[in-house]
């Protein structure tokens, strides 16, 4: 499974996903990916989704959007992230 997160640090809903991913130690599973320190990513993800809205997580390249959802989403499938 790949999951690439866009985010930066100061926005708080990035914030809540990023706690997410540390509380369940999901770090070495997961390619952060700042928009703020990269323009690259930025422009990819403006690209893709026609949006800058972060966070956004990309599972095997579809993204999904808002914080609580991501967060979810990472609890629900933590045992699937790890294989």
């Amino acid at each position: 499974m790949k999951l690439d997160l866009y985010y930066y640090d100061q926005c708080p809903f990035c914030q809540i996903v990023l706690r997410k991913i540390q509380q369940l130690k999901l770090e070495e599973f997961i390619t952060l990916k700042n928009t703020l320190v990269d323009s690259s990513n930025r422009q990819f993800h403006q690209n893709t989704t026609g949006r800058t809205t972060v966070p956004c997580l990309y599972i095997d390249d579809e993204p999904m959007f808002e914080s609580y959802d991501i967060a979810q989403w990472l609890e629900d499938n933590e045992d699937r992230i790890r294989k």
